[in-house]
């Protein structure tokens, strides 16, 4: 059994396979992913790879496998800028503070998608655009940050488009992309985030966004139905949204002179008559706006906090496996299989 014997990153013996060959063998659901028949150590390290590589599944994004395994286009490190809006001051929470600075599990909710977005290599600069006195609220979490990329701010505008371009000023030169998001998504994750600029990386613009759910209808203004519009064609948007900034940069020239209005920032794009794709988002990519969302909010994180102690967790019934596997390895669930 030992010719046999390897388990995706180790062979029988312990030592690491290639990387390519081990994402193959892992990503195969009909390998019987065994571990007898290994010396103590081998058997030790391949017990700890794949409680590791489940924990991994479960957190990766099927966009993003969809992603990497489709053209091979890969985001480069260090090439997006994040411009993060807080600027909004949230008049349907009904609070005394801005909506995206109440805290949410003890933590400001503006401040859950900066550590997102601070963790993911392919972010160079953060910029967040808020009033001076909320500085400190972001700064404070930019100090407890293990990873210390530059954190600029710029000021709020009097609409959401002259928010976006003051953020947009104050980007480097050298970003190949600006990714631009409300800070009042908490829930955004990187993997969603990355899928979103790849797209943009190849087609200029993209924005997440998640089908419509409910049956949307288009009145006048006497409420009298106009038309039923088609659910299937409808989608809607979030944030983050990704941008070329070439192409930003022309749709704001574009914007002032013919001062357009925008309620997105992609519709900028829109306007030039250049495309925009949707990346699939998820639900629980929420823009807390009411108390009701914060309910929901914290249920999401609640969920997301079990998922991951119980991806983190030992697996009994796996052990419990691997021990009969290891008293009797001719039995057929106990096969392994080598590339």
């Amino acid at each position: 059994m030992a010719a046999a014997a390897t388990f995706c990153g180790l062979n029988a013996s312990g030592a690491a396979r290639a990387p390519a060959a081990a994402a193959r063998c892992a990503a195969r659901p009909a390998v019987a992913q065994r571990c007898s028949g290994w010396t103590p150590a081998a058997r030790d390290s391949c017990r700890q790879l794949r409680r590791s590589s489940r924990q991994a599944t479960a957190a990766r994004s099927p966009l993003v496998c969809r992603a990497e395994q489709g053209n091979g286009a890969t985001i480069p490190d260090g090439s997006v800028s994040l411009v993060l809006l807080a600027g909004g001051v949230g008049k349907r929470m009904g609070a005394p503070i801005p909506k995206q600075y109440l805290e949410l599990r003890g933590q400001p909710i503006a401040t859950y998608s900066m550590q997102t977005f601070a963790a993911m290599p392919q972010v160079k600069e953060i910029v967040v655009v808020c009033e001076p006195e909320w500085r400190e609220v972001f700064e404070t979490c930019y100090a407890r940050l293990p990873r210390k990329l530059p954190l600029k701010f710029a000021a709020p505008g009097a609409e959401r488009q002259d928010s976006v371009y003051n953020g947009f000023q104050a980007i480097d030169a050298s970003a190949q992309l600006v990714a631009i998001h409300d800070s009042a998504r908490p829930l955004v994750t990187a993997a969603d985030t990355l899928a979103c600029c790849l797209d943009a990386w190849q087609v200029g613009a993209a924005v997440l966004g998640v089908p419509v759910k409910p049956t949307i209808k288009e009145v006048d203004g006497d409420r009298m139905v106009v038309k039923t519009l088609k659910r299937a064609a409808l989608w809607e948007v979030q944030t983050p949204q990704v941008i070329k900034p070439p192409l930003l940069q022309a749709g704001f020239e574009l914007v002032q002179r013919e001062k357009l209005e925008v309620t997105d920032d992609v519709s900028i794009i829109e306007a030039l008559g250049k495309p925009v794709k949707i990346t699939a988002g998820a639900y629980t990519n929420i823009k807390v706006t009411t108390p009701d969302d914060m309910s929901v909010a914290e249920r999401f994180l609640e969920e997301a906090s079990a998922a991951a102690r119980a991806a983190s967790s030992p697996d009994p019934l796996e052990d419990a496996r691997v021990e009969e596997c290891e008293a009797d390895p001719s039995q057929p669930e106990c096969r392994v299989y080598d590339e």
